[in-house]
This record gives C-alpha cells, structure tokens and sequence, in this order.
C-alpha cells in the first residue's frame, strides 16, 4: 500500500471511537477519518502525527482515512468517571464517552475509592494500544448522582481545579494586606472620579463587579461617560504565583449553582470587586459623547471611583420604566446613548444574536424546581452596548498606535462563516422555506442579520438562531487581527472583564505599556502569541462545563416530569430519531425511531424530513409538536420523549 506525507493535526474522537483528525491544506481545513484499530494511543485533543494511507482509501464518509503514528502533544491526561471492579481488578470508566479506553487502577494507586466512587483519575503510563491505560485515582468527587458531585465532577473532568494552592491563596492575602497600606499613596497618582454619579449594573447573584458605568454633564447637550474596570493587572503581577494561577484557568466560569472564579476571592470579590461606597482602583476608557451617539473624544486613564450604587438588572430596568429611583436621570440618559450606540452598530452590519437562555431555581439539595428562560430587557442592552464600545475603542486606539502591525496585541477575532458550513446552514434552512442571502460566495453580516430579524417570532425562531451560531467560525484571542465579523467591527478586543477573563489581563498591561510611550518586550509579545491559543482553549472548555452544567439540570429536571404531555418544536433529525427542544425549558431530548410503530419513517436527507413509507406523513425541521416524556438520564445528559 502507498503512502502519501505525514500530516499533523488536532484529533476528535466520536462517542462511537472513530477518530478525525482535523488539518489544514492550503486554505481549508480537512477531517482526516480514523478508525478506532488506528487511532494508537491518540486521545481527543491530542496533537498528533498522521499517516495518510493511499489516495484509493476513502471512508464512507468520503473522507480521507489514516492512523495515528505519533502523540506531539497530549492535550490531557487526567479524567473523571466512576470506579469499577471485576474479579479484585479495579478501573475507570470515564464520563467522557469520546475516551474509548477503560483506565487500568492498581489497589494501591486508589486513594481510598471504592467500586461506585465517582473520581478523577491521571493516566500514569499508556504506551501500548493494544493494552489499557494504567492511571491512579488524585480524587475522591463522591457517589454519582448527588448535585455536589455532579457539578464538581463536571468542573475537573474540563481540566480546571474547584479550589486555589494553599500557596496562591497566601499570596493574594499577603497583596491585599500590602495594597491597603499603599492605598492612599496610589490615589494621589490618578485620576478621581470618586466624586461622579456611578453605578454598577450586574445579575441579582453577581458577587464580583468589574465594571462601572459614570455619567456627568460637562456641556449643553454633551457628557463624559466613564467605563470603569477593575484594575486587577495592579495588584495581579507577572511573575507570581497569583498570575500563574490566573493564567492556567484563564476564565471564571459559571455553572447553574456556583461560580469558579478565575482569582481567589479575597481579590475577585473584595479588593479588585467595585463594590458600593467603596473606594477603587480602576482602568478606565472615558467619551465625551453627544445626544446623537457620537464620540467626541475618547481617552484612557488609570483611575479612583466610588460606586455610589449596586443595581441589578432588575432594580436597573425598574427605574428605567418609572423614571424614578437612585441615579434615575444618570440611567435615563445613559439609556438613551446606548439606543444610539446600537443602532450605529445594526446600521455597520453587526448580528444581534440574542439566543434564549434559562436560569435554575435550585432547592437546598440542588435539585432543580423550577426552570425559566432569562428576559433581556434595555438595561442589560445599556450595559453591554457600553462595554461593546470600551472594548472596540481600545482595540482602534492601539491598532493606530502600532500602525496594525501583527502580534503587538491581543485582539479578540471572528473570522468570517466557514463556505462549507454556509453551505450545510442554507440546506437545513431549505425545507423551512428560507434562502440564505448569498453574495459572491458569502454572506455579509448584515445581510445576515437582516435575514434574523425576518424570522423573529416565528415558531421556529430559536431553532434557526441556534443553526445560524453554529454554522459561525469560534471568536478567538489572537495577536493577528483579522477583525470581527459577527460584530462588524474591524478592531475589538476584550477590556472590559478582567476579574474573570485573563485575556483582559493581558490587554490591561499592554494598554498601560503603550499609553506609558514604552513598547513591550519581544520575550512578552511572544509569550503572548503562545497565551492567545491557551487562553481561547480554556475559554471553549469553561463553555463546555457551563453547558454540560446546564443539560445534566435540564434531564433531572425532565425525571420529575416523566408522564407529562408538553410543548416542543422539531430541532434536528437523524436516522435514529426526531430531536425535540421543549418549549418552556429550551431542553433537548429524542424521539427514537424505535418509538414511532405508526409507520416505517425513512430518513428524506436533502428535505430534512422523516418520511413514512406507508402513510407519507413527514415530519420537517420547526414543525411544532406535542410530546410525553418517557424517560430522563441525567448523566448522560439524555432525555427521551414520546409523540402524543
């Protein structure tokens, strides 16, 4: 058999073993198709080295097939599952159904778990596929099924710790001690605004709040409005433990009962948090804007301010309506400006991607009660049409500054859609009765999103959304701008979140290297280069987490509704089965094929319908249905309904 060159890539596995290995040739990217006797040692994520097997080798798929004949680069080792025993042998069976290996666990590598244990286990040795790998238990998580379990569980198997190093933990309490004291001195440095109408906006259960909004008239029809972020990159170091720290989690993230902050809570929640009528140190980008929306100056300055009030969302958008309450004529007209502000950004093309989402009421032993879907009112528009403007109005100021030169700092990007995955979005919206408004070979987004405002309101509404943001490329962190296609903008970044993002760490130092007139390093813009990869990685794995949070609530919620007739709409088909996202929870759960003994239905894949050999019933992608829930399993994170 012939072979053609070697290939290097990143490798997926599917819950079935099958592997793909996903490289790039010339400007597209190609799955390389591997089959499980070939996948050697390779786990997903893993960079690896392919061979590619002759031209002749096609798989089903059409794709091209090869083995795996090298790890370069073993994305993860450790994982969480539950404990097992057979004949005195003990070993993992990993939660993660794409790990297609049982973890061999020696009696003495068990650290006290016993046979139902959930854990996380590390792979110690695995150099032979044809045997399984030999791992040792770091932790005991404790018996599956239980919410606190479930949810830590979910945390560690995505790579991230749920507590801080004893030693990290004595830094950042050793920071706050020293900063307090130099407070009054670092005042003297910057500029007050402790003396401006200010206010944070957040979630009812925010506990760190790293942003503020000021508003002060300074002329007829004018204001100076300040975006003010905490300035963690003052008390969060270069090389210290703290840093290190924040630079491995790279993201807080947020799960339906318990935030893992990316800082220790002495700093995220305390010292760096701007919390009401108390004095802060802040990283601030300041307008001078006029009723019309425009920006008249901008500038940036390290500064002190003094929240005058916490408002949630909910107290915020009260007083917007009455036009009474604290900072109710500073809100009003902070409202009115990022009216302004975004129709500018509608007018350049951005997507108003505004996806339903649910919030968990939880009862004292996390089970969920009640499910509800988020309402996103004008305050939550004001704050982040606000941040939108921070954000953008950093990236312009040092894309000028640098003469657009790559790799001198960290933007936040979006290529533009994928042809191919334009191309699988315009056939699923096909059989709706909707065409994708192509020109020259792509989709503005514009174009794209005047096409979402046409579908708003209609039943299948969620549905097109939901493919409509799958078939986008990944916003990612790069030294390389290429600009922002979901938000139309040519330059943006992340400014504004720095208490849980570590990219807006990153751009804070940066930002203060460039307005000090100085250039930064060559060894820290490389170091920087190399964090942009890791820092969007982590940032997939936190989505990941909070998501796999989110299904396993939506399944238990579902076992307390087994028998239950509810409302839902046609989401996906497969030849195994119709998906149904119910109506009020927004979860997904299968009609089985198995289930459906009225008729014979055959997969119809150019239509996007099941059909019924006898009787011609079709079933399509939005139709709206009626289903009984016949069965609910949290952990695997499935929920299977039944037509009525």
């Amino acid at each position: 058999m012939s072979h053609q060159p070697y290939l290097e890539g990143i490798l997926k596995v599917s819950t079935k073993g099958v592997g793909y290995v996903t490289v790039k040739g010339g400007k597209r990217e190609e799955a390389i198709e591997i089959e499980p006797a070939f996948l050697g040692t390779g786990l997903a994520g893993d960079r690896v080295k392919v061979l590619i097997h002759s031209a002749g080798d096609k798989s089903k798929n059409g794709n091209r097939t090869g083995e795996i004949v090298e790890i370069l680069d073993r994305r993860k080792v450790e994982f969480v599952g539950v404990v097992e025993a057979e004949n005195d042998f003990y070993y993992l069976v990993p939660d993660d159904k794409r790990v297609y290996k049982d973890i061999l666990i020696a009696r003495d590598q068990l650290a006290g778990a016993k046979a139902g244990d959930k854990v996380l286990a590390k792979i110690i040795k695995w150099d032979d596929p044809k045997k399984d790998p030999l791992g040792t238990v770091l932790e005991v998580i404790g018996r599956p099924g239980l919410h606190d379990t479930e949810m830590r569980a979910i945390v560690l198997d995505r790579g991230f710790q749920t507590n801080f190093p004893t030693a990290v933990e004595a830094e950042a309490k050793t920071i706050k001690e020293r900063e307090m004291i130099a407070f009054p001195n670092e005042i003297e440095k910057r500029l007050d605004y402790r003396s401006v109408p200010t206010m944070t906006i957040d979630p009812i259960d925010a506990k760190d709040f790293d942003d503020a909004l000021s508003i002060k008239e300074i002329g007829k029809e004018q204001w100076e409005v300040g975006v003010h972020i905490a300035d963690v990159s003052h008390y969060v170091r270069p090389e210290t433990k703290l840093d290190a720290e924040a630079k491995k989690r790279a993201t807080s993230i947020y799960l339906v009962d318990r935030t893992i902050p990316m800082l220790p809570e002495i700093l995220s929640n305390d010292l760096c948090s701007l919390n009401p009528n108390e004095d802060k140190l802040t990283f601030s980008a300041i307008f001078t804007m006029n009723r019309a929306g425009e920006i008249l100056s901008t500038r940036f300055a390290k500064t002190v301010i003094r929240s005058q009030k916490r408002l949630t969302y909910e107290e915020g958008q009260a007083i917007l309506d009455k036009k009474n309450g604290p900072l109710a004529d500073e809100l009003t007209v902070l409202n009115q400006l990022a009216e302004r502000l975004r129709q500018k950004k509608i007018a350049g093309g951005a997507i108003t991607f505004e996806n339903e989402e649910i919030k968990f009421e939880l009862d004292a032993a996390g089970r969920p009660v009640r499910v509800f879907k988020k309402i996103r009112t004008a305050i939550h528009l004001l704050v982040e049409d606000f941040m939108l403007l921070a954000n953008r109005a950093v990236a312009e100021y040092i894309s000028k500054l640098i003469d657009n030169r790559d790799h001198h700092f960290i933007y936040r990007v979006h290529d533009l859609p994928d042809q191919d995955k334009l191309k699988q979005l315009a056939d699923f919206l096909r059989p709706l009765g909707y065409r994708l408004p192509f020109k020259k070979g792509g989709v503005a987004s514009g174009d794209l999103n005047r096409f979402l405002e046409s579908v708003a309101g209609r039943p299948e509404e969620t549905m097109i959304r939901t493919a409509v943001m799958r078939s986008m490329a990944k916003a990612v962190y790069d030294t390389k701008n290429i600009g922002h296609y979901g938000l139309a903008f040519p330059h943006y970044t992340h400014f504004t979140s720095p208490i849980r993002r570590y990219p807006d760490v990153m751009v804070h130092r940066l930002l203060e290297i460039y307005l000090s007139g100085r250039q930064p390093s060559a060894a820290l813009l490389k170091d920087y280069r190399q964090l942009a990869a890791h820092v969007s990685l982590r940032e997939l794995e936190a989505q990941d987490a909070e998501r796999d949070s989110i299904k396993y609530k939506q399944a238990e919620f579902m076992q307390t509704k087994i028998g239950q007739v509810l409302n839902g709409i046609i989401s996906g088909l497969a030849k195994w089965g119709i998906y149904i996202q119910e109506e009020e929870t927004l979860a997904e759960g299968m009609v089985r094929l198995t289930e459906m003994a009225d008729d014979y239905y055959i997969f119809d894949e150019k239509n996007y319908a099941l059909v019924g050999e006898r009787t011609k019933k079709r079933w399509r992608l939005g139709d709206r249905v009626r289903v009984k829930v016949i069965g609910a399993d949290p952990a695997a994170r499935l929920i299977d309904f039944k037509f009525i």
